[in-house]
């Protein structure tokens, strides 16, 4: 997948999507055939710098307006402080519900229960799992002060995985970022959960 919307006139709908939900959405399309969506990301890493999301998620609505029939944004709130969601109401576009992957992935009212009933989990998804030592252990700065971990995640108990796919190799990368930052690791299946369902609605 390129990171610009895709040519092919066939594609009628187009979805803006965050990159760190960029393979999950590929393979949706893939096993699903929907030949009508394009897709075109922005970075992952906007993530530790929210205030990015709005105003490049509208940047990508304008570009690409006059090629498609409809815009669909894979995008919670994601720190946005509800400028996302102002963004779009004035572009005419639409997301996903809920304030973040982990949310849609689980069911927006299952995670919320979940998150009120256990307030000291931290979540990875398949994307997190992957590059776990880049953005957290790195990207922290945790490799070379360790003396801040206990900062980031002494307020947590517990690991949840929160997996989009059944891969053991995933699952052990898994239970070992949590040893890494010493807490209980718990794996929890969602598959696509409210993204698939998302997706299948743009047509």
């Amino acid at each position: 997948m390129q990171n610009g919307a895709r040519e092919d006139t066939a594609h009628r709908t187009l979805l803006i999507a965050c990159g760190a939900l960029a393979r999950e959405v590929v393979d949706l399309i893939r096993l699903n055939h929907w030949t009508h969506l394009g897709v075109t990301c922005l970075p992952a890493i906007w993530h530790n710098t929210p205030q990015k999301i709005p105003e490049g998620v509208r940047r990508k609505i304008r570009e690409n307006r006059e090629r498609y029939e409809k815009i669909m944004v894979l995008y919670g709130d994601c720190g946005t402080g509800g400028e996302l969601d102002r963004v779009l109401e004035e572009e005419g576009a639409e997301r996903i519900d809920g304030p973040h992957c982990y949310a849609f992935y689980s069911g927006v009212e299952g995670f919320n229960a979940q998150a009120d009933a256990d307030p000291t989990c931290f979540y990875l998804t398949d994307y997190l799992v992957r590059h776990f030592d880049r953005l957290i252990i790195q990207g922290m700065g945790i490799d070379r002060h360790p003396e801040l971990l206990p900062m980031y995640f002494g307020n947590y108990t517990k690991l949840v995985y929160l997996a989009q796919t059944e891969d053991e190799g995933l699952q052990a990368e898994a239970a070992a970022a949590a040893e890494k930052i010493e807490l209980d690791y718990e794996y929890r299946f969602t598959g696509y959960g409210e993204l698939e369902s998302f997706i299948r609605q743009a047509h």
